[in-house]
């Protein structure tokens, strides 16, 4: 009887590779000013939603965004994220996720406002996945825009 090689051997099952669009989705905007609107004033629901748009993509792990924010993992057979692992399966990107930075010293933890059921989907698939999303702070974009209303003011001709 003939040893059997290593090409002979049952190769283990890999889990399927997730991809990532681009940039997040039309719709995510909306989804996340919605979701910032039950935890911010409106005013700062307003700059966070243009700061947003407008940030550039980083990349975190999906264990570190977890634990940022503080929110439980959700189990693969919850609706949502085995909708993405579906989608994950089928090739189809994921789209990136949106996040407001916490605050350490004010107990503030991150805040996903956009895409916490495919961070969990990562998750399942690699804790160590890195996960493209755009990141804003709150206290920067409030003086940036701070800054620019001043500047408005001082170049605007009193009449």
């Amino acid at each position: 009887m003939a040893k059997k090689s290593g090409a002979d051997k049952p190769k283990a099952k890999q889990p399927p590779v997730e991809r990532w669009g681009g940039q997040p989705a039309a719709h995510d905007y909306p989804a996340a000013a919605a979701y910032l609107s039950l935890v911010c004033p409106p005013a700062d629901v307003k700059l966070l939603a243009v700061a947003l748009r407008e940030a550039p993509i980083e990349r975190r792990k999906a264990k570190d965004l977890l634990r940022a924010s503080r929110l439980d993992l959700l189990p693969p057979d919850n609706a949502h994220v085995a909708a993405d692992l579906a989608k994950v399966k089928q090739g189809i990107a994921l789209s990136p996720v949106l996040l407001v930075r916490g605050d350490v010293q004010g107990d503030v933890p991150l805040t996903i406002a956009d895409g916490y059921h495919r961070i969990c989907a990562s998750y399942h698939l690699d804790e160590n996945a890195d996960i493209p999303c755009h990141l804003v702070d709150l206290a920067t974009v409030r003086a940036s825009h701070e800054a620019r209303t001043r500047s408005s003011r001082a170049t605007t001709p009193v009449q």
